[in-house]
């Protein structure tokens, strides 16, 4: 089999939305349109209540431009603002202030979708959602299709210090029209900041495709370098963080070295494998570095009394990786197991399976992918959930708060003046 040419993950180029979506009922937008005062007047708050829905510049002034129709909708009138600031080719800028019960493009009414979208993260086909909502399949990939073109984090995280300091790393293999594909996704305090995909699991194609979170990240914030990300023992994982964020720190998953000796020890030496278990992971919970390097010396101790071949092998190499695994000791805050990523990428690998991976185009997959984090992350928790007491959803953990009651209008909001994906 011929083998495949390596094509860009994304396009190189984002375009910024010129579209300002605001927390409002569309029957008040619609009565404040025709009132330019009025307007004016409920904008004003809002620049002071929600100042990064806003571009820069908008402290300098605005003008009211014009009103605007849509043959999408006809019924809904649109109001643009001007800012008196120039871009740095020094050209106008013209906005169109939206509210949020209005999907993008103009393609519907954010109320009469949002179910059906609430049903999609779970993976219903779109032939699914027509029979239920009607419209047709289409009409359903289309828009999810359009959510997926929004910056997964600049719509994610609202400010640039919520961005996460900690990451976890790591591949999800897939089909792609019958080819195998890997899905490089980025997690950090519990949402999925980026998923992109990749026709190879090497460290080019990886670097790309984990750099359009990197891209996405430093147009949020410029200077955002994160301390640490937790990956699994694949090299070309780490090289590619490693090349994307030269100062990070890369901190290698404890649980994966477990799994590998599970799987070598569980069936051939089942009479000691509950007490192996303990002594692994009383290694994994010493208090400090130097207690840790103790544990695993005399985890290894252990091991060659009671194991041979394989087995004794992959406890040898979990002890043989003690330098790396002590490096999450200087920092707090990181993550030393995969379990947050894993937790995410469970239901991933629902929808994906009900899907039945990618057929099509590969920026139709990468768009579908992208969508599925968005509606993840402003998804509300289940009711039964312990974070469901204090949050809304995991954007709402992540940022402190949220514009809207209802998740996909929070969505909608927060991708305001967000970049879109050409």
């Amino acid at each position: 089999m011929p083998q495949r040419k390596y094509t860009k993950t994304m396009p190189e180029k984002h375009r910024a939305f010129k579209r300002i979506v605001l927390p409002i009922a569309l029957e008040t937008y619609q009565s404040l349109v025709e009132h330019p005062e009025a307007f004016r007047h409920w904008l004003d708050e809002q620049i002071a209540k929600y100042p990064q829905l806003f571009p820069e510049g908008i402290e300098q002034g605005y003008t009211l431009h014009d009103q605007r129709k849509s043959k999408k909708m006809p019924e809904v009138t649109l109001r643009r603002i001007k800012l008196k600031a120039r871009n740095a080719q020094g050209r106008e800028m013209v906005f169109t202030i939206v509210p949020s019960g209005i999907t993008p493009y103009m393609t519907g009414k954010t109320d009469e979708v949002e179910k059906a979208l609430f049903l999609r993260r779970f993976g219903v086909p779109y032939w699914g959602l027509a029979y239920v909502f009607g419209r047709d399949e289409q009409y359903w990939y289309r828009l999810v299709n359009q959510i997926g073109r929004l910056e997964v984090v600049a719509t994610t995280v609202q400010a640039p210090e919520r961005l996460p300091k900690h990451l976890l790393a790591d591949e999800k293999h897939v089909w792609l029209n019958g080819e195998k594909a890997y899905l490089a996704t980025t997690v950090g305090e519990e949402c999925v900041l980026g998923c992109s995909v990749a026709l190879s699991a090497d460290e080019t194609a990886l670097t790309e495709a984990y750099g359009v979170f990197q891209k996405e990240a430093q147009h949020l914030d410029p200077d955002y370098q994160p301390k640490t990300v937790n990956t699994d023992g694949w090299s070309a994982t780490q090289k590619a963080w490693k090349a994307l964020f030269p100062l990070i720190v890369v901190i290698e998953c404890f649980l994966h070295a477990f799994l590998k000796i599970r799987q070598r020890v569980r069936k051939r030496f089942g009479d000691i494998y509950p007490e192996l278990v303990k002594q692994v992971w009383h290694v994994y919970h010493a208090p400090q570095a130097s207690v840790f390097r103790e544990r695993a010396k005399a985890l290894q101790g252990w091991a060659q009394q009671r194991l041979s071949g394989s087995a004794l092998e992959a406890v040898q190499k979990l002890v043989s990786k003690t330098d790396r695994f002590v490096l999450a000791y200087a920092h707090p805050g990181a993550y030393r197991t995969s379990n947050m990523l894993d937790r995410h990428m469970l239901p991933m690998a629902r929808w994906l399976t009900n899907a039945q991976y990618f057929h099509g185009h590969r920026s139709s997959a990468e768009w579908q992918v992208r969508a599925w984090c968005l509606l993840h992350n402003f998804l509300p928790y289940s009711p039964r959930a312990r974070a469901s007491q204090d949050f809304i959803s995991p954007a709402h953990r992540l940022n402190g708060f949220v514009y809207h009651e209802n998740w996909l209008h929070n969505l909608l909001i927060s991708s305001s003046h967000a970049a879109a994906l050409c």
